[in-house]
């Protein structure tokens, strides 16, 4: 049985709550919900009837695709000036002790350490500092243009931009057009937590606003370029706080169209300020995920962290709305081990990605950043699998930062 005959079946269910069957209806004509009809999703939506229209939308958007790729993640920092609440990763300028500082050399040195690595993209994003400034990350991101074209620079957060453009006099406009003409190629989705104010005060109140997020994307958007958008969900917030911040992202990427994929990212509690929060179930998060799905219809893409949520966790997914499962990563990242994720040294090969997406009866595909196919790996036999060949496939190395 698809997916369109499920839900087919699902909608001829005599006993379905009426409110619900609406919804489904909706999803069945290609009809947008709303807030209220999403608040429903939260509140009476089961893990069965959720996924059956996360992924209906999911197949007619992208069939059984499921993308991924080959990226590196780089910290300068994790110190930083903000105290948010729920961050187990950075540290404030007075435990200077317990944190890192990555010089312009040392981070370069990083990119120039997959040189002989067939990886796509840097991912670069961390604490915010003084000295890493408006002019330490242009020149940061056109060193590694000059030294790789090939490699997608994908950097920094709102926070990041708010604070050095605020320090550097220059207006959103201004500031993301310099970004651009110095090597920027996108941005990551970090910064936006939840974006009511009501939550936003009490978790991350010093950080930019929600305005402040929403507009440095559309400055973004407006040169023609993409960024990806998160929500950080699963700790004090309610759900209908979770719809009105997708609505904020949804009334954007109408405006916009620029946001390719939108990112749950789940609230971890270990190390940090929320220790007290209890996290979200497997069962909700997957919930959250098809809701998401279901909401924002006008995102190409939704994403799953592997690396926060677990390799388990990010295959039930792909059947719950997610269509892109992010990269290799390779250990390169501690945002999410210091928060306590299940993948305390979160690294996988090419093709344990692979084995991962057919296992779940998904079409794996390496993607770049603005997914253009760079591989097809449906039919894609690796070496060790073929009789008498040695086992050969692309590993990336393991990075040990500071």
């Amino acid at each position: 049985m698809d997916a369109e005959q499920k839900l087919t079946f699902l909608l001829e269910d005599k006993y379905l709550d009426d409110d619900l069957r609406t919804i489904a209806a909706k999803v069945r004509d290609g009809v947008r919900i709303d807030q209220d009809e999403c608040i429903v999703l939260y509140e009476r939506g089961e893990l069965g009837y959720l996924g059956v229209l996360a992924n209906t939308i999911r197949t007619r958007m992208h069939r059984d695709i499921t993308y991924f790729n080959r990226n590196f993640h780089i910290e300068p920092t994790n110190l930083c000036v903000y105290d948010c609440k729920f961050c187990s990763y950075s540290r404030l300028i007075k435990e200077r002790a317990d944190g890192w500082e990555a010089t312009m050399e040392e981070i370069l040195g990083v990119v120039k350490s997959y040189d002989d690595e067939p990886v796509t993209e840097v991912h670069i994003v961390g604490g915010v500092m003084p000295q890493y400034n408006m002019s330490f990350y242009m020149d940061l991101f056109t060193a590694i243009k000059n030294h790789r074209p090939d490699l997608h620079v994908k950097a920094l957060t709102p926070v990041e931009y708010h604070y050095i453009f605020k320090k550097a006099k220059v207006d959103y406009a201004t500031g993301m057009a310099m970004m651009k003409d110095a090597g920027l190629e996108s941005m990551p989705g970090g910064g936006a937590e939840i974006f009511h104010p009501e939550i936003r005060n009490q978790i991350a109140k010093d950080k930019c606003n929600a305005e402040q997020w929403l507009q440095i994307h559309e400055e973004w958007h407006k040169l023609g370029m993409h960024s990806n958008a998160t929500m950080l969900y699963g700790h004090i917030e309610q759900y209908w706080h979770r719809v009105d911040h997708m609505e904020r992202l949804r009334q954007l990427q109408d405006k916009t169209e620029g946001f390719q994929a939108f990112i749950p990212l789940k609230f971890r509690n270990k190390g940090n300020q929320m220790s007290n929060v209890p996290e979200s179930t497997v069962v909700e998060d997957l919930r959250n995920y098809a809701i998401s799905r279901i909401y924002l219809d006008n995102f190409p893409h939704i994403k799953a962290y592997w690396a926060m949520i677990s390799r388990e966790t990010a295959q039930l997914s792909l059947n719950f709305g997610v269509n892109d499962i992010d990269g290799t990563i390779d250990d390169t990242t501690k945002i999410y081990s210091m928060a306590g994720a299940e993948e305390q040294h979160p690294a996988m090969s090419t093709k344990e990605l692979v084995e991962l997406i057919k296992q779940a009866g998904k079409h794996p595909i390496e993607r770049d950043t603005l997914y253009n196919v760079i591989t097809d790996y449906n039919e894609v036999v690796f070496d060790e699998d073929a009789p008498n060949k040695q086992a050969r496939y692309y590993q990336l190395p393991v990075l040990n930062d500071k």
